[in-house]
């Protein structure tokens, strides 16, 4: 890592500092931070420029004159483009100018442009500007100290509002979060200037990194502990899993289907053409887990009761 000389808010050395090689000490690669500083401008614009076609022109509705006998080229509108007030061919309308950049791509272009502020020199980290009540005079005398003349880019944490309301005041400074960093603002301005709490790493990042696959295979752990625990009965009581073979685990004779939440028994004419995912025991136990019998199936049923309790009536009848 390189380091830099820590100054405190009279100018003196306050001790040293180290900075991150991979935020700082990367080479500068400018076409990246071409692409990403004009996607950022693009960004900005508004999109709302709009002109007038010659359908939205107000006037124009009728003919102007006869289409024969005038000696005058023929015209229907006199909202045409090539009329005074008519309609604008090809105009701008309301569009988004916004680029899609990767995030990668941004990291580095922000990286380059740090990078290339520290090959100049012009990056300096402040202990702290001990700044209790905002007063622009002292953010003026600081920088002075500091021997920065020119645009300067002075990044502040979220708890210095003192020191933030007292450099905003002065035209040649920029005040932004550390969570606003961008290439942009890096590029247009001649210092840039952090205080140590605040100094962009890659550490954290990395840290973080590195911890995702530890919670993740703690987090595989705890899922296959469940899966074990729940393979056998995957819907609750009454259900079991499908066996490797497909077979019909003993005891289980009614199929589910997971996707249309429909579950089929041996009487039923899908059976046979239904793949089981889970098998039930019970009609009761695959209503209970939220599976449902298919309403052919179900109309059928009603059919043939009613059919039934016709056929009691007519025999009580004769």
């Amino acid at each position: 890592m390189a380091t830099l000389t820590l100054k405190n808010a009279s100018g003196k050395d306050a001790g040293t500092i180290e900075i991150d090689d991979d935020v700082f000490g990367v080479q500068p690669n400018v076409p990246v931070m071409h692409q990403v500083v004009t996607a950022q401008l693009a960004a900005r614009r508004s999109g709302t420029q709009s002109t007038k076609t010659r359908a939205e022109v107000r006037g124009g509705g009728r003919k102007p004159y006869s289409q024969k006998g005038t000696g005058n080229a023929r015209q229907g509108s006199i909202r045409g483009p090539h009329f005074s007030g008519g309609g604008v061919a090809l105009g701008p309308k309301p569009r988004k100018y916004d680029q899609k950049t990767p995030k990668k791509m941004v990291k580095l272009a922000l990286k380059s442009a740090l990078s290339d502020r520290a090959n100049e020199g012009k990056i300096i980290v402040v202990d702290s500007w001990g700044i209790d009540t905002p007063k622009t005079k002292t953010a003026k005398v600081a920088l002075d100290a500091l021997g920065i003349t020119g645009t300067a880019l002075v990044v502040v944490g979220r708890d210095d509002a003192a020191a933030a309301l007292s450099f905003r005041n002065i035209p040649s400074v920029q005040i932004i979060g550390p969570g606003e960093l961008n290439a942009y603002d890096v590029l247009c301005n001649e210092w840039i200037v952090f205080t140590k709490d605040v100094v962009p790493a890659s550490v954290v990042a990395d840290r973080a990194d590195a911890a995702k696959p530890a919670k993740q295979a703690a987090v595989s752990a705890d899922a296959e502990v469940t899966a074990t625990t729940e393979s056998d009965a995957p819907y609750g009581e009454g259900s079991h899993a499908p066996l490797d073979d497909d077979s019909e685990p003993e005891g289980f004779p009614i199929k589910g289907n997971a996707d249309s939440m429909l579950y089929h028994g041996p009487d039923s004419a899908y059976y046979g053409q239904t793949v089981a995912e889970v098998w039930f025991a019970t009609e009761e136990a695959a209503e209970a887990a939220g599976f449902s019998k298919p309403a052919s199936v179900q109309a059928a049923e009603e059919a043939a009761e009613e059919a039934a309790a016709d056929d009691e009536d007519t025999k009580e009848g004769a």
